[in-house]
């Protein structure tokens, strides 16, 4: 049964989505602006194979925003996320991570080696400090589209209808959607607001070019203390890098149809390939199909 808890750490409260379920901890990290809901659609399919917990980053879903800007950095949140399963007593975990939770799973083995027994990275923001620089004096481009975002709707059902006209968010499956619209707001008199405030979601962005974010997570890629796999849809951004990143953990780039969201855009799909390369299952039991 479902249960979903706050865990208190030195970085403020983090919210927790716990499936229970039978077999090793499998630790769910989402992507910037997004929540540990967003993952629930592929919960379900996986509570029978693993015990399947759902993190929401500092300054997201249910958790505590950050005080100070510091504490935005990938390397802060990781702090974070190993705290959190510390308090929770889990020695050891599977991890999925998608987009920025794929660099706090990289940057989490970083400050614990063999803290992961596996790693799915779903083209995680771990990039060379030049490909995400901005011009000096201008503002970081993903920053800006994120502080235009819209922040509050008249129900979920009018964010459901809205966001899913706009890319990349239209790539999400229906249930994804869903899922997202449940876990990632918060209700109010007037409505529903986004529980990741998109100012916050903007800073996560400002503090990717630093070394505490992607470049810190492209370096340790070649280090990664677990067998780690990097999958990646076909019609992403920066499709060079995430074959590069394959290719520093000394594995094949996973290439399926899709776009940046690739684990949330088949829901199916989605837990075969964490079923194969996250919990280790014998890939000739699976049917994984592109």
């Amino acid at each position: 049964m479902l249960q979903a808890t706050r865990v208190a750490t030195s970085n403020g409260a983090v919210g927790v989505l716990d499936w229970g379920g039978s077999g090793e901890p499998l630790v769910l990290l989402h992507p910037n602006g997004f929540c540990a809901g967003l993952y629930e659609p592929l919960a379900r399919g996986l509570e029978s194979r693993a015990r399947v917990l759902a993190l929401d980053l500092p300054g997201h879903g249910a958790s505590t925003d950050p005080p100070t800007a510091a504490d935005y950095t990938f390397s802060a949140m990781a702090a974070t996320v190993l705290e959190v399963l510390d308090r929770m007593g889990i020695d050891r975990a599977a991890v999925v991570g998608g987009s920025l939770g794929g660099a706090v799973a990289i940057l989490a083995d970083r400050a614990q080696p063999g803290r992961w027994t596996r790693a799915l990275l779903a083209e995680p923001v771990a990039f060379p400090g030049d490909a995400l620089s901005s011009a000096p004096g201008e503002e970081n481009p993903m920053a800006a589209t994120a502080r235009r975002r819209r922040n509050c709707f008249a129900d979920r059902a009018a964010m459901i209808t809205s966001l899913s006209t706009r890319d990349p968010l239209s790539q999400l499956a229906p249930e994804a959607m869903e899922a997202y619209a449940l876990w990632g707001t918060v209700e109010g008199s007037d409505g529903i607001r986004l529980a990741c405030d998109p100012e916050v979601e903007a800073r996560v962005f400002e503090v990717s070019s630093t070394h505490d974010g992607a470049p810190g997570a492209w370096e340790h890629l070649r280090e990664m203390s677990c067998a780690t796999t990097i999958v990646a849809g076909r019609s992403t951004f920066l499709p060079d890098v995430f074959a590069q990143q394959a290719e520093r953990v000394g594995t094949p780039l996973v290439l399926v149809d899709g776009g940046h969201f690739v684990l949330h855009e088949q829901t199916d799909r989605g837990v075969e390939l964490i079923v194969q390369y996250a919990l280790g299952a014998d890939a000739h039991s699976l049917t994984l199909t592109d």
